[in-house]
């Protein structure tokens, strides 16, 4: 039996690339594509879903600010409740350059994380490295290397003290188009450890090629830690990057299949007031401000979603509206359902979060919505960990 691959989780959020990365979870049959994945060992579960088997990759240490995530990481990762410092990534570092040398775990293979990604999103100010907010999330009253634009830094110095054979870390696809943003970032993490890593070109991939349910891009940049490297094997940077398995413009003769629509996985909810699950009762109760203010649409059952985003006002998409405010489900209001808002556990769903990973009973829905919202997708997280375990006897030592 080959040996876990042990995972360092920066930035994690309530764990979407830590449950990817480490796999075991329920996702629709139709986000799974076996003509491209013929390998992976799926398991039938009820209905139309099935079961994700379990990766190499354990999470032996993960870290977030927010005291919300480390509640919901921590009834999910049962197991390993412990692994989950609630602290700034600056704090641990300082910590750690302060003399507290046992601070990280002493063998890690990966290093990931979404770092924080505000500063950088079209939806935001993008403000990018000139953030005035700190690793806190506190206003600065100065440009600082703590400030938020600037948290991948201390990501790199955690890379660099751990010394991982590869890290992955992920940001919004905005950050690509400001300026010269993307290739600093490269050229910070390729001058960190000495020179050690070789950085590979930065990807940004839509999750929706992956089977994920929703129309969002990010970037994902890759490093492999040189020495880690058998026999000085030339990278081809195309293998450390999982295969698209879904397509909007998906051929009869492709091998891909269509875009997972949303009425595939949502229509077996049942209404918040017939439902015996906390994140399908809990929703925003934020009134419709007309079509001109974000979040006031309502979704298209025949597509895929907008970006769940990490929306702490409540202007989460409509699940519907009312025919006076332009809902189109005339079959669903001829019922009497009445005009709401996405649930939680619908956007938790959106994101490929299965059923059992609980938030409202944990933390409120104001909070679950954002860390929803800005939660790597597992599923798109899961085609990582099956593309790296794949090719790591052949690459690592």
């Amino acid at each position: 039996m080959k040996k876990d691959l042990k995972v360092l989780s920066l930035f994690s959020g309530c764990g979407g690339m830590d449950l990817g990365m480490e796999g075991g979870f329920k996702v629709h049959s139709n986000c799974v594509n076996l003509k491209i994945h013929s390998n992976w060992k799926i398991k039938k579960s009820k209905n139309d879903w099935v079961f994700l088997p379990p990766t190499r990759f354990k999470t032996i240490f993960a870290n977030d600010i927010r005291p919300g995530a480390k509640k919901t990481w921590s009834h999910f990762f049962k197991n390993n409740p412990d692994s989950f410092k609630l602290e700034s990534v600056v704090d641990l570092v300082n910590r750690y350059l302060n003399g507290e040398k046992d601070l990280f775990p002493k063998s890690v293979d990966v290093v990931t994380g979404g770092f924080p990604c505000q500063d950088f999103s079209i939806a935001g100010n993008r403000k990018g490295f000139y953030s005035n907010k700190n690793h806190d999330g506190l206003k600065l009253k100065s440009a600082s290397e703590q400030n938020r634009g600037k948290l991948y830094i201390w990501m790199r110095d955690v890379i660099a003290i751990t010394r991982p054979k590869i890290f992955v870390a992920e940001n919004v696809k905005g950050l690509a188009s400001l300026g010269e943003v993307k290739k600093i970032i490269e050229k910070d993490f390729e001058k960190m450890a000495s020179g050690g890593y070789l950085i590979l070109p930065a990807k940004i991939l839509h999750a929706a090629n992956f089977g994920v349910p929703q129309s969002r891009e990010r970037i994902f940049f890759i490093g492999v830690r040189k020495d880690a490297i058998k026999n000085k094997i030339e990278i081809d940077p195309t293998l450390f990057f999982p295969n698209e398995t879904h397509s909007d413009l998906a051929l009869k003769k492709s091998n891909l299949k269509p875009f997972v629509s949303l009425s595939t996985i949502l229509r077996d909810l049942k209404e918040p007031c017939d439902s015996k699950d906390l994140d399908q009762q809990a929703y925003s109760r934020a009134k419709w401000y007309g079509n001109h203010c974000q979040g006031n649409k309502e979704i298209d059952l025949k597509r895929i979603a907008p970006t769940i985003r990490s929306e702490h006002h409540g202007n989460i998409e409509f699940r519907r509206l009312s025919k006076s405010h332009g809902g189109l489900l005339s079959h669903e209001l001829k019922k009497g359902l009445k005009e709401r808002r996405l649930t939680i556990r619908e956007c938790a769903r959106i994101q490929t979060f299965p059923d059992n990973y609980q938030f409202s009973n944990e933390i409120s829905p104001s909070e679950a919505y954002k860390l929803i919202g800005n939660a790597v997708p597992p599923l798109l997280a899961y085609h990582f960990a099956k593309r790296i375990e794949s090719i790591w006897d052949h690459f690592f030592l």
